[in-house]
């Protein structure tokens, strides 16, 4: 005897739903395997140096990176971890206000066509790769640079912060203003019918509604300015130096990374201790993801 067809079709979708939770269950777990993965490879590759030849003191500590030295090899790792702190900073000091402002102008005042058009060119923007905005700050920021301030040198902080900030910024106002548009229109229109103005609307209703996609969004902005390499390794000026000024040229871990892992002999101390930066970006990039968790869920519960 043959089958019922409707059994054979419920047998097919009950077949059909379970390889769709399967899928559905790897694409989730998918990125905590990569990036566990990533952990494992770095840490392999680094782990010999931090517990061999590393002085915690010295790397920590020490401006002077000279690990190609002959006689007297240091590992001293100050000066590219300001340089990173300082191109991120200034990059989200510029990026920040300049991608919440857009964000809430598309999300909250702009209507039909125009809002249409700033997003598709917020994404154009997003979409621009990282050696064209080098090749920006390389060949239009630096001579601009140097004939408005009147230095030497235009590959700086500056030259990167600015570079970084607006490399970041599209990405920053794609996520906040998505958050934004998250917030249910009755909020708006019952401060309204409190007699609230548009702009005490967004900045005591909207806003704080949507504190923790803006959170995620500025989170993108960081974690996008400490691994960004090309760009930053074309504006800064590569050069290994504590800045105590916006017109300092400095070097990025990132960069160093990039620069020195293609010329070291692999199992070197060298190339172990490009990747122990590599540790230190992934520590810290972890660290700062879980303290904005951390502030976000306890303003949840307050």
């Amino acid at each position: 005897m043959q089958g019922s067809p409707d059994l054979d079709r419920r047998d097919l979708a009950w077949y059909v739903d379970k390889f769709v939770q399967v899928l559905v269950f790897v694409g989730g777990i998918s990125a905590i395997v990569f990036i566990v993965g990533i952990f494992v490879f770095i840490t392999r590759e680094g782990i010999g140096f931090v517990f061999g030849s590393l002085n915690p003191l010295e790397f920590f500590t020490s401006p002077r990176w000279r690990p190609t030295s002959e006689h007297n090899p240091t590992y001293g790792a100050l000066a590219l971890i300001a340089g990173t702190a300082s191109v991120t900073g200034l990059a989200m000091v510029i990026s920040v206000p300049f991608a919440l402002g857009v964000a809430i102008y598309i999300g909250e005042f702009a209507t039909g066509k125009t809002r249409e058009a700033l997003k598709v060119l917020v994404e154009l923007l997003a979409a621009i790769p990282s050696v064209v905005w080098g090749f920006i700050g390389l060949s239009i920021m630096n001579p601009l640079i140097i004939k408005l301030f009147n230095v030497p040198v235009g590959l700086n902080v500056l030259n990167s912060g600015l570079i970084l900030g607006l490399m970041a910024a599209p990405i920053m106002t794609t996520i906040a203003e998505d958050a934004l548009k998250a917030v249910p229109d009755g909020y708006r229109e019952a401060a309204e019918a409190m007699g609230a103005t548009r702009w005490q609307v967004i900045f005591k209703v909207v806003l704080p509604a949507a504190k923790n996609g803006l959170v995620a969004a500025v989170l993108l902005g960081v974690g996008r300015g400490f691994g960004e390499t090309m760009a930053v390794l074309m504006a800064s000026g590569h050069s290994i130096n504590l800045p105590t000024s916006v017109f300092d040229s400095v070097r990025a871990l990132t960069a160093t990374i990039a620069a020195e892992l293609g010329e070291t002999a692999v199992g070197s101390d060298h190339y172990q201790a490009l990747f122990t930066l590599g540790i230190l970006l992934f520590v810290v990039t972890f660290l700062i993801n879980l303290t904005a968790d951390l502030v976000v869920r306890g303003r949840g519960r307050s």
